[in-house]
């Protein structure tokens, strides 16, 4: 099941796909068994980047939240 249009979003911030792949993987760690805050998640960094307030480098780089 999809929850949100995260890769629309992602095409109109230019995100490349293996850009978009790195972020996936960055979001799943933080919500291993949690599909739609994963999604949420995913859809929030691309909204953040098509605004502006971060660059794709600064997303990729940025310590997950979530610590074990």
């Amino acid at each position: 099941m999809r929850y949100f249009a995260y890769e629309t979003i992602a095409r109109e911030a230019n995100i490349p796909p293996d850009k978009l792949q790195e972020l996936r993987q960055l979001a799943r760690r933080e919500f291993p068994k949690d599909d739609m805050m994963y999604e949420l998640h995913l859809l929030r960094i691309c909204m953040a980047i098509k605004q502006g307030f971060i660059t794709i480098a600064e997303a990729i780089q940025a310590e997950p939240a979530i610590t074990k």
